[in-house]
C-alpha cells in the first residue's frame, strides 16, 4: 500500500511540474519528455534531398542534437539513399511532398495519388516506415486532394520565403521576427543559404528558450497547431 501511494505521489509531482509522457506511434521504446511550460518550433524542410545541401543541414542538426521534418519529393531520391538513411537514423520525421513537385489543384484524382503512392513506396523501401505526413507542393490542398489519403496534410505558420530571398541574414531575421510558441517553420533544404540560416536559427532560437521538435511531437503538445495547421 505504501509503495502504491509513493507512485501515486511521484506521479502527481511529474504532473504538477508539466510534464508530458509519449510513445512513438510504432510503439518502439523511444520516449521524450516535454515540459509545457517551454516554447517549441517545428523546423521543416521541402523539396529535398539535395546531395550537398541536405547532408551539410543533417550534420548540422546532429552537432546540435536538434530534430526536424523534412518533406521529399520523390524525383530527388534517386542517388541520395544514404541521405534518407541518415535522416532516419537521427530521429528526423520524414514526410512525402509528391514526386515531382506538381501543383495538384491541375492533376485528377489518380494522378495526385500516383504522385503520393510512388514516393510513399520509395521513401518505404529506403526506411522502412511508411510516411504518415504529407505536404502538398506550394501548400495547395483542398478536400478532394485530402480525403484520397489517410495521410495526415502538414502546412506551415511561419514561412522564411528562403526560396525567394536567397541570403542567410535576410531569411534568418524574417523567421526570428515572425516566430513564436507552436511555429512550424517553412524552409528548404535545397539551398546553401537556407543551410546556413536555419543553424543560424536554430542557435538564436535555444538562447531564447525554444526547443525544437518534429511536426509530429509538436502537434501533441500544441492543440492550435493539430486543430489549423495538420489535417
Amino acid at each position: 500500500m505504501k509503495k502504491y501511494i509513493k507512485i501515486l505521489l511521484i506521479a502527481f509531482v511529474l504532473i504538477s511540474l508539466g510534464y508530458v509522457q509519449y510513445k512513438s506511434p510504432n510503439n518502439q521504446n523511444t520516449k521524450q519528455v516535454f515540459n509545457e511550460s517551454k516554447k517549441y518550433v517545428a523546423l521543416t524542410f521541402d523539396d529535398g534531398p539535395h546531395y550537398k545541401n541536405t547532408k551539410l543541414l543533417l550534420d548540422g542538426l546532429r552537432e546540435r542534437n536538434v530534430k526536424a521534418t523534412f518533406f521529399i519529393v520523390g524525383q530527388n531520391i534517386e542517388g541520395n539513399e544514404e541521405i534518407l538513411k541518415q535522416m532516419k537514423e537521427d530521429g528526423h520525421l520524414i514526410g512525402n511532398h509528391t514526386y515531382s513537385h506538381k501543383n495538384l489543384f491541375r492533376l485528377s484524382k489518380t494522378r495526385i495519388l500516383n504522385e503520393i503512392e510512388k514516393t510513399n513506396v520509395l521513401i518505404t523501401s529506403i526506411t522502412g516506415e511508411v510516411p504518415s505526413y504529407f505536404r502538398p507542393s506550394y501548400g495547395n490542398s483542398n478536400d478532394k486532394i485530402e480525403h484520397l489519403t489517410e495521410m495526415k496534410t502538414v502546412l506551415w505558420n511561419c514561412d522564411s520565403l528562403d526560396w525567394k530571398l536567397r541570403n542567410s541574414n535576410r531569411i534568418t531575421k524574417r523567421v526570428l521576427n515572425s516566430v513564436h510558441d507552436g511555429s512550424i517553420i517553412l524552409m528548404h533544404d535545397i539551398y546553401k543559404t537556407s543551410v546556413n540560416a536555419a543553424l543560424n536559427i536554430i542557435d538564436r532560437l535555444e538562447k531564447e528558450g525554444y526547443e525544437f521538435v518534429t511536426v509530429e511531437e509538436l502537434a501533441k503538445l500544441n492543440a492550435e497547431v493539430n486543430a489549423n495547421l495538420l489535417y
